[in-house]
This record gives structure tokens, C-alpha cells and sequence, in this order.
């Protein structure tokens, strides 16, 4: 037994208690009531429940219960502290850590609180778990030293040179916190110098938000990518990935060629073998012709019987484009990046006439904001050339325009050119051979037979053969050398028939009529083929008008017309163009809303795809593509 008034050394003494007059129970409470509880540590401020209420004075003292709850604010951190002060002098530490030749000692009860990796060691029936030495074999020894530092400090420093080691070990500790601020900051170094190598290293790692920032990035700025010695030491069966893939922000396919190139002659005789491998994800029907011949004879394939079966399939391409439909693979279909931008320009919404200017890019499969007319126009045309938009025609909600406007998207500037000689809305416009095409419309008292032709080297416009029938919101495009007028109305009914305008003869032909009658059709080509998509059936002021869903193709071989897939929806006043591979149909009118949707047509498919929707509805925008909008981000 100990003797009375003994205490343990160090710990402080009791104080003596005072002998006094008794008190009844809860006196002291009382006394108490709405005090403040001081404390002797950081963080006791917190108060006593009930502590601001004094006794209600009917309250029996001996009966009255009094129930507190007490929480230390900073409790958690302050122990985390002291645990970190035993760690300091290593006090009560039960476990080393060995990495390397370096040995950091720790307390397994703090290591398994922050990681699911020692929690597992230590609660599992593992040799591990009752070892005071633990060899950590794989981990950067520095690495695992910050770890357990941040384990009871919650502070880590992030260097630029150690930064990978850290990821890595937070990886294999399972320390997702550390994980997600070691890949932010990964993301923050990334530079065309170094994402390839940052992405491999995500993939390793397993750390799937980071390899895929790091493969964007790649992608955005491959221009600069390609220049840098990461790409140059890239393994064959990496660089195929990037050589595939379609997101690759390139302007054309000759950048991808000549980087697959670079790559080659950097180690020129162990990277032969993998030539022919690598060449089969070049696009090489979409080279120039010239390269093409150089290549044939080149000395580094005129040996190689793959790339030169390769290179022969591209020669074909172009030398039988009345076969290409036939030939169609992945080595033909273009990048995202290479196909130009598509542009929607004004139209009809809810606000009576849109103003803006959106444009589409394929790549991100978003539409922004590209520009401003000057005034409203609706039934008007677009052309490009020379990669600006030529505004024709169209009425401004109280008279037919004849103006001419030239937009330029990259200096957004308008500039005022020659008016038509005939005021027109519901007009057709396309490019052939070079001029612009004015075809038919209204001249707000008539609809019109007559064509007009702009010349850009003389700035002038000219008639030229007017049409068979007058056609007003009639469907234009150019093909094989030809003109083609679609559908339309002539005042008295909707329009099915179908005439051509060959330029070398100033005729116009007709062919064989659609099988349904349309205005308001939107028309496009693809792959020697002509489409005629949505529209009406009847004058839109007619109740009785129908809105189509119908798409109609058009083959000039054979001068027939057949019905393929039909549109999601109802689209009149639709705006319809090639981009790439596939048609894309763009807003129009449903019946009761101007619609901001868009789908796009796959003619290998015969199906219709939902894509990114405009920011307004717009029906009857002109929907055009420029194809040198190429921007690099690098």
C-alpha cells in the first residue's frame, strides 16, 4: 500500500481540501451558472450547455439535474502534436521504417489513422504487423521520410524534382489525399517539354485524372510537342497511339507524316523495322499527290513491300475519286482538326432575327461565339472564300436586300462590296469553280428564275442562264462541276423537281425529281452524292404545311434519288454542310420552336448522332464550314 499523500513524481499536487460549514448538493452549479469554463489549453474556450442560464426560481435545487456537454475545438490537433513531439524525441515509437539506408522510426497507431496501406499492416495477422523493423522496398527513402512527416503534421512541400517520387509513394501508401494535390501540381508543370512523360507516368501510376489532363495537353499542343526530345525518344508502340488518334490538333495530315519521320531518322536503323507499322496509321490518301511520288522511290520504302502497298492504296485514292467511296478505311477519313471549322450565321429565333455568329469546333465539340452581323438578315446566303463569309441578300424585317458584306473571322472586320442587281431573300447561294452563285428567291414581289454570278478577281456581279422554274428558299450545291438548284417553292406549292447549271455551256438541265416536294431544304454533298434534308411540304403560312424529318440522297450516276435514314426531329429552314466525313443538319423549326439542336450523318452508317447544341435556336441560319480556321494553342 502506498502511504498517504503519495503522488506519482512529477505530476501536480492535489489541492488540499477545506473543511467548511456543509453545503447542500448543487450549490456549487449554481454558482457556476452562466460562467464561462476556463481551461488551462488552447481551444478550452468552448462553453459549458446551459452554462448563460441562471435557475428558474422555482427550481428545488436538490432535484433540479444538470447535464453538460463539453468539446475541445483544437483537441485532435493538439494531440496530432504531441504525438509529432514523441516522434521529435522519439518517445513510445513502436515501429521503423526502413527504406534504402535510411531508417525513420513512427508510432503505428498514427501511421494506420492516415494510411490504408499500414492500416491493413498493421491489423492484419502479417509477419509485418508485429515487426519493430519494416523494410519498405520499392519507395524513395526521402519520400517516405515527407509521408510520415505529413502523417502527423499534415504539411507536405511540393518540389518540382521530387514531385514524382512523392506521387509514387502517396500511390503506394494509399494516401489519396496526397495523391490528388501531388497530380494538381503535376498538372501545373505541365509544358510541351515534358506531358509526354508526365502521361506515361500517370499511367503507371494508375492515376486516371492526370494521365488524362496530360494526354489533352499532348494533344492541344502536338505542334509544339513534336519539336521537343520527349517525342523523338517516344517507344514505337506510344508513338502509334498518338499517330492514330483523330484529336491530334495538327492543320493538316503532312505535320503528322513529317513528325513520323523525324522519329524514324532519329534512330534510323533499329526504328526501320517499325516503319511500316507506324505509316499504316498515316493517313496517306489524304497527302498531296506530289509527296505520294516521292515517297514511291524514297529509300526508305521503295524496299519495304507493306509501305509500298500502303502507299499505292493512297495513289488510287486519287487517282479514281469515282471510286472513293469504295475505298473508304480509317487511313481516309480526316482528322478532327483537319476538316476547318463549321459556322451557323444568323437566322430566325425568338428575338425575330439573330445577329450572332457561332462556329463549331469538331475537336471539342463546343459552339462559341464568333462574331456580329451588322444588321439583321433572314433568307439570306453565306459563301466562303479565301476563308472569309460573303453575306448575300435577304430581307431585314421590312425590305429585300440586294447588299454584299465580307466578314473575316480572324481580324473581325466587315467590309461593304458590290451590291447584286436584284434584291433577294429566300435566295440559294454556293461557290463553283471558284465565283459565287446567287440562285432564284423573292424580290419581295415575285419569286425568281434568275441566277447572278460574283466574280472575285473583277468584284463585279453578272446573270448568267436563269433557271427552268422560279424557285424561292430553295436548296444550292455545287458538285462534280455543276450547280445543283433543289426543291423550293414557286408561289403556288412546294417544289420536288431538280435542275443543274453546267458553267461551260451556261444551260441549265433538269434531272429527276425528289421523292417528296420540299422548301426550306437544306442541301450538302458527300462522297459524290447530293442530299436533300428536312423542309416543309406547303407554304409555311399554310395550316396545313408539313414538316419533314424525310432525307433524300441523289446519285448523278445513275440520276436517282433514294431515301435514307430520317433526321431525329422535324427540321424546316435547316441549316445543312459537310464537315468532314459527315453531314450536319443545324437548328431549324419544329412546328413550335426554333430549335439550337444539331446532328450529324454518317453515311457509312446510315445513321444519325446527337451533337453539341447551338447556344440559341436558329432556324434558317446559313451554315457554312471555313477549312483553314486552324488555331494551335502552343
Amino acid at each position: 500500500r502506498r502511504p498517504a499523500g503519495w503522488r506519482w513524481p512529477g505530476s501536480p499536487r492535489s489541492p488540499r481540501r477545506r473543511r467548511s460549514g456543509r453545503r447542500r448538493p448543487g450549490a456549487a452549479a449554481m454558482e457556476a451558472a452562466g460562467q464561462q469554463v476556463t481551461g488551462t489549453g488552447e481551444g478550452s474556450a468552448a462553453r459549458l450547455s446551459g452554462a448563460n442560464h441562471s435557475l428558474p426560481p422555482h427550481c428545488d435545487m436538490d432535484s433540479c439535474s444538470s447535464e453538460e456537454f463539453y468539446q475541445a475545438v483544437h483537441h485532435a490537433e493538439q494531440t496530432f502534436r504531441k504525438m509529432e513531439s514523441y516522434l521529435k524525441q522519439q518517445q513510445l515509437c513502436d515501429v521503423i521504417l526502413i527504406a534504402g539506408d535510411r531508417k525513420i522510426p513512427a508510432h503505428r497507431l498514427v501511421l494506420s489513422s492516415v494510411s490504408d496501406y499500414f492500416a491493413a499492416m498493421f491489423t492484419s495477422d502479417v509477419c509485418e504487423a508485429k515487426q519493430e523493423e519494416i523494410k519498405m522496398e520499392g519507395i524513395d527513402p526521402n519520400a517516405l521520410w515527407d509521408l510520415v512527416q505529413f502523417a502527423y503534421t499534415g504539411c507536405l512541400e511540393l518540389k518540382e524534382d521530387t514531385i514524382e517520387n512523392l506521387l509514387a509513394a502517396a500511390c503506394l501508401l494509399q494516401l489519396p489525399q496526397v495523391v490528388e494535390v501531388c497530380c494538381h501540381f503535376l498538372m501545373k508543370l505541365l509544358h510541351p517539354s515534358n506531358c509526354l512523360g508526365i502521361r506515361a507516368f500517370a499511367d503507371a501510376q494508375g492515376c486516371t485524372e492526370l494521365m488524362k489532363v496530360a494526354h489533352n495537353y499532348t494533344m492541344e499542343n502536338i505542334m509544339e510537342v513534336i519539336r521537343n526530345q520527349e517525342f523523338l525518344l517516344l517507344p514505337a508502340e506510344e508513338l502509334h497511339k498518338l499517330l492514330a488518334s483523330d484529336d491530334v490538333n495538327v492543320p493538316d495530315e503532312e505535320t503528322i507524316f513529317h513528325a513520323l519521320m523525324m522519329w524514324v531518322k532519329y534512330d534510323m536503323q533499329r526504328r526501320c523495322n517499325d516503319l511500316s507499322m507506324l505509316l499504316a496509321y498515316i493517313r496517306l490518301p489524304l497527302l498531296p499527290p506530289q509527296i505520294l511520288a516521292d515517297l514511291e522511290n524514297h529509300a526508305l520504302f521503295k524496299d519495304d513491300l507493306e509501305c509500298q502497298k500502303l502507299i499505292l492504296e493512297a495513289m488510287k485514292y486519287h487517282l479514281l475519286p469515282e471510286r472513293r467511296t469504295l475505298m473508304q478505311s480509317p487511313r481516309t477519313k480526316p482528322r478532327k482538326s483537319t476538316v476547318g471549322t463549321l459556322y451557323a450565321v444568323g437566322g430566325m429565333d425568338n428575338n425575330k432575327g439573330a445577329t450572332t455568329i457561332e462556329k463549331y469546333d469538331l475537336r471539342t465539340n463546343i459552339w462559341i461565339q464568333a462574331g456580329v452581323m451588322n444588321g439583321r438578315r433572314l433568307q439570306f446566303g453565306v459563301a466562303v472564300i479565301d476563308d472569309k463569309l460573303f453575306v448575300i441578300g435577304g430581307r431585314d424585317g421590312l425590305k429585300t436586300l440586294n447588299t454584299v458584306e465580307c466578314y473575316n473571322p480572324k481580324t473581325k472586320a466587315w467590309t461593304v462590296l458590290p451590291p447584286m442587281s436584284t434584291h433577294r431573300h429566300g435566295l440559294g447561294v454556293t461557290v463553283l469553280e471558284g465565283p459565287i452563285y446567287a440562285v432564284g428567291g423573292h424580290d419581295g414581289w415575285s419569286y425568281l428564275n434568275t441566277v447572278e454570278r460574283w466574280d472575285p478577281q473583277s468584284q463585279q456581279w453578272t446573270f448568267v442562264a436563269s433557271m427552268s422554274i422560279a424557285r424561292s428558299t430553295v436548296g444550292v450545291a455545287a458538285l462534280n462541276g455543276k450547280l445543283y438548284s433543289v426543291g423550293g417553292r414557286d408561289g403556288s406549292s412546294c417544289l420536288s423537281s431538280m435542275e443543274y447549271y453546267d458553267p461551260h455551256t451556261n444551260k441549265w438541265n433538269m434531272c429527276a425529281p425528289m421523292c417528296k416536294r420540299r422548301g426550306g431544304v437544306g442541301v450538302a454533298t458527300c462522297d459524290g452524292f447530293l442530299y436533300a434534308v428536312g423542309g416543309h411540304d406547303a407554304p409555311a403560312s399554310n395550316h396545313c404545311s408539313r414538316l419533314l424529318d424525310y432525307v433524300e440522297r441523289y446519285d448523278p450516276k445513275t440520276d436517282t434519288w433514294t431515301m435514307v435514314a430520317p433526321l431525329s426531329m422535324p427540321r424546316d429552314a435547316v441549316g445543312v454542310c459537310l464537315l468532314g466525313d459527315r453531314l450536319y443538319a443545324v437548328g431549324g423549326y419544329d412546328g413550335q420552336s426554333y430549335l439550337n439542336t444539331m446532328e450529324a450523318y454518317d453515311p457509312q452508317t446510315n445513321e444519325w448522332t446527337q451533337m453539341a447544341s447551338l447556344n440559341i435556336g436558329r432556324a434558317g441560319a446559313c451554315v457554312v464550314v471555313i477549312k483553314h480556321d486552324f488555331v494551335s494553342t502552343a
